[in-house]
Order: C-alpha cells, then sequence, then structure tokens
C-alpha cells in the first residue's frame, strides 16, 4: 500500500451529514471523496447534493452505507474514496448500476439472511436469481413469507425466531424498492448486518462491482488527494 493512501485510509468517516469536517476527517464517503478530488466541500446528504460528477445510484448506495455501518467497520468505505468523482455517466449505464445493486443486493445479502431465517427455499431463489425480475420476484415471496412466519412465531411466544423472519419480511420489502432507488439496496444491507457476519463485506463488494460498470474515476494522484485531505484538517485546527 502507497504510504499516502494509509494516511488517506485514517481519514474519520462519520453518519450523517457535517457542515465542514473536524480534525481526523468527520465527514460522510461522498464528502470525503469530494475534498480528496480537488473539488469545494459541500454538506451532501443525499446523492442529489453531490457534485455532479459523481455518479448517482453509486453515490446514494455510499452514502446508505456509510450512515447504516457502525462506527467499527465505516472505514472500509475509504478504499473507495478516489473512485467516486468522475464515476458519473449515461442514464444507461447508471440504470445498469442501479439494477445490479439491487440484483446483487438479493443474491449476497438477502439470501444468506433468508437462509438463516430458515427458509431455505427462499434463500436458494434470491441466490439463484438471473435477473432483476426474477430477483423482484424472489424478493416479494421472501417478504410475504417472513411476515407470516414472523406473526406466527409471535402468537407462539418464540420471540428471537419472531425477530430475524421480521427482518426477513422487512429487508426483503427494502430489496423490492432498490431496482429504482440505490439508497434501498443500502437498506438491504443495514437490515441483515444485525444477524448474518460478513454484510458489510459483502456490501463493499457490491459496491465495487457497481463501480466496474460504465465509466470510471479518472486517476487522482494519491499524494494530491493526500494535500488536500490534509489542507483541510491544518484549516479547521487552525
Amino acid at each position: 500500500m502507497h504510504p499516502d493512501f494509509a494516511t488517506i485510509l485514517n481519514w474519520r468517516l462519520l453518519a450523517g451529514s457535517h457542515p465542514f469536517p473536524g480534525p481526523d476527517g468527520g465527514t460522510c464517503i461522498n464528502e470525503a471523496a469530494a475534498v480528496a478530488a480537488g473539488l469545494p466541500y459541500r454538506a451532501i446528504r443525499s446523492s442529489a447534493d453531490c457534485p455532479p460528477c459523481f455518479s448517482r445510484p453509486i453515490a446514494a448506495y455510499a452514502l446508505g452505507l456509510n450512515d447504516a455501518m457502525s462506527d467499527a467497520v465505516r472505514s472500509r468505505l475509504m478504499a473507495f474514496v478516489l473512485r467516486l468523482s468522475g464515476s458519473a455517466d449515461s442514464p444507461e449505464v447508471e440504470a445498469a448500476r442501479t439494477r445490479r445493486l439491487a440484483i446483487e443486493s438479493v443474491r449476497r445479502i438477502l439470501a444468506p439472511l433468508c437462509a438463516l431465517a430458515g427458509m431455505a427455499e427462499d434463500a436458494e431463489a434470491c441466490a439463484g436469481a438471473p435477473d432483476w425480475p426474477t430477483a423482484l420476484a424472489a424478493a416479494r415471496s421472501a417478504a410475504w413469507r417472513g411476515g407470516a412466519l414472523s406473526q406466527a412465531a409471535s402468537r407462539a411466544r418464540r420471540w428471537r425466531e419472531g425477530a430475524l423472519t421480521a427482518a426477513v419480511s422487512r429487508t426483503a420489502t427494502a430489496a423490492q424498492r432498490a431496482g429504482a432507488d440505490a439508497r434501498c439496496a443500502a437498506e438491504v444491507a443495514e437490515g441483515a448486518a444485525p444477524f448474518v457476519p460478513g454484510t458489510w463485506i459483502e456490501a463493499c463488494t457490491i459496491l465495487d462491482a457497481a463501480l466496474a460498470i460504465g465509466r470510471q474515476a479518472p486517476d487522482i494522484a494519491v499524494v494530491g488527494a493526500r494535500q488536500r485531505l490534509d489542507a483541510v484538517r491544518a484549516l479547521v485546527s487552525a
């Protein structure tokens, strides 16, 4: 690892938007990416607040992960700090990215949650979905079945089972909206993470796959990015 990149990784990410970063960072991933690319600092509360050169679905998914991750794992997103500025592409490419985020969230995140809840048939349908219509149908089925199982478990006072199957229902409902809203794909990870170890690693893998579609961000010199981030720290500390 380049030593300057190691310094960038020490930039502290926080949930939510921030009027200006603190001495140790204190921004969301999109705010940090703007600073690293040399763009004017701005508070980002949604993907619509990002600079036009940021891919909207990518920014929405990254922001959703940023806000849902715990402090202990949020730093994983810094691996993407140099890949967001300049990633915006055509409407067709952005739609393909949204679909990728949605499909992979069903395959890689909702499926293990269904399996953990004992919903083997739904887990298999989610994991093997070849396209978005099939993944959407699998998510709808999982949402319905999870809700029914949760009600039955609650009536029988099987509280742990009820909580888990209710989480499946909520997460599968979010997955259904993910085909149109990339932020909802992040909600899939948020719903599964308390139950399925490794969910945030899978979510970062999904983000990486979506970024590989279409236009790639131009190379940003790591040294320059570090200097810009350090300059912000110095300005705040002064």
